[in-house]
């Protein structure tokens, strides 16, 4: 029996009183018929325990109520996702690209930052071949793709010891202008499948456990849109039974079939990736081209709004970051950030300006603000990891010397991975950056996120070095 369905019968004055004031401010929510039917007997109001215990359970309800409707309508327009109690089955998974949420949060807590003067202590090493995927990690496994003499291999990993489970390769020519070359698009795990997309646009859909291949398809022939010259980078979204991806157009691919449910019009192709968000009820996508920032109605890819976003050298490589009913964006060569609102389904910005030009790796939203990598890879010196107010754009610090790394945020901490191989742990605060602990884990060219799971923090190079290092207490 659902909320509207219930009348005062046994309830007596005090709980009519309390509860309907209640429903019309706070429009039930799915979880309050379970809540409150542990928290309130059936037999309640023939009890012997009299109207005062009666009427401190119906207080107790209308507390329910307000708390479990305001969760409810928070999540379902859009709401940061940030804001929200963690999930338990998220703690010690990264599924895909920047995390459970997409978010670039994680919400493990309790690992260490006291560290020996060396640095964490360095589980294992691994190979993985030429490029800049990132690590998924799920049910204990890591997945990462390299590439090595004209060939892509997906590797799936024990992720505690490092001992390969199974790997996957197949052909995958070096595209004519991909920096070392290699993938960009980092696998997303799915339940009991896994989903890897290469720089040529081979997009298949594997078992997890296994490795067995379900279904493949080859986006430029499906898509019948041509390769851009950096070849396909964006990590894969799951929505509901769709998987969508960004190849030019953007496309939704039935996850069990491959077969194309929607695509749009063509569009000069982007290299992030989609994002997912709930809008009027509805899931929504928002992703970023070389042309527009999208705003799609998942289901069918009808277009919601566009608002023009041209980047020199068509260079567009970061995902959109929605936070209520924002969506903000940052391109690189000092094409600048700017964020929008979303309202009646219509794109009105609130502000554009150069205060964050993201050029690789997008920023992470913690506690409204802004963390990202200010500037391009061509003048690394000139580059600042930067900490704006979301709402304003109003610079709050930067800090140098890091060259065009990456962050992700866990605990409260940035997890810094500098362009250099340096591992570095500060506040996530406005008021200064404060490091809390550093170390070099890496050489080369490090532009690949750095993620925390089960206590350990997973680094990887673009020469294809992943290292994982022990930060459990």
């Amino acid at each position: 029996m659902t909320l509207n369905a219930w009348d005062c019968t046994g309830f007596g004055q005090f709980g009519s009183v309390c509860y309907r004031p209640m429903l019309a401010f706070f429009p039930p929510a799915p979880l309050a018929s379970a809540a409150i039917a542990a928290i309130i007997p059936g037999s309640l109001s023939h009890s012997p325990l009299g109207i005062e215990r009666a009427v401190m359970h119906r207080f107790t309800l209308c507390l329910l109520l307000a708390g479990a409707s305001f969760g409810f309508l928070q999540a379902e327009e859009g709401a940061s996702q940030q804001s929200a109690v963690a999930d338990k089955t998220e703690i010690g998974q990264w599924p895909r690209w920047r995390g459970p949420r997409a978010d670039g949060i994680s919400h493990e807590t309790g690992w260490s930052t006291d560290w020996p003067e060396g640095g964490p202590r360095q589980l294992w090493t691994k190979s993985v071949g030429m490029g800049f995927s990132c690590t998924s990690v799920a049910g204990g496994k890591l997945y990462t793709v390299g590439h090595a003499g004209e060939i892509d291999t997906l590797y799936c990993l024990n992720a505690e010891s490092g001992d390969e489970i199974w790997k996957v390769s197949y052909s995958a020519p070096i595209a004519k202008d991909a920096d070392e070359g290699g993938p960009a698009s980092t696998p997303t795990v799915d339940g009991d499948r896994v989903y890897v997309l290469s720089k040529k646009g081979r997009f298949a859909c594997l078992d997890a456990a296994s490795g067995k291949e379900i279904w493949k398809v080859e986006l430029e022939e499906l898509l019948e849109m041509p390769m851009s010259g950096w070849g396909y980078s964006c990590s894969p979204l799951v929505v509901g039974e769709q998987i969508i991806v960004e190849a030019g157009c953007t496309a939704a691919l039935d996850k069990h079939t491959g077969k194309l449910v929607w695509k749009t019009e063509k569009y000069r192709h982007g290299y992030g990736s989609p994002m997912t968000f709930q809008h009027n009820g509805e899931p929504r996508i928002a992703v970023l081209n070389n042309d527009f920032l999208l705003v799609l109605r998942a289901r069918d890819g009808q277009e919601i709004d566009k608002y023009r976003w041209e980047t020199p050298s068509s260079t567009a490589a970061t995902t959109p970051i929605v936070h209520g009913n924002t969506i903000f964006i940052s391109t690189g060569y000092k094409r600048g950030c700017a964020l929008f609102e979303l309202k009646d389904d219509k794109l009105e910005q609130r502000y554009e300006n150069k205060n964050m030009s993201n050029h690789i790796n997008s920023c992470v939203l913690w506690k409204e603000h802004l963390y990202g990598f200010d500037g391009n890879t061509h003048v690394r010196r000139l580059v600042k990891l930067t900490c704006i107010e979301q709402a304003t754009s109003k610079v709050k610090w930067r800090q140098g010397d890091l060259g065009v790394g990456s962050l992700i945020v866990a605990d409260g901490k940035l997890i810094v991975l500098s362009e250099e191989g340096e591992l570095i742990v500060a506040e996530a605060s406005p008021e200064a950056f404060k490091v809390l602990a550093r170390a070099k884990v890496l050489d080369g060219t490090c532009w690949t996120l750095p993620v925390l799971a089960n206590g350990r923090i997973y680094c990887r190079n673009s020469a294809g070095k992943l290292v994982a290092l022990d930060v459990r207490k």
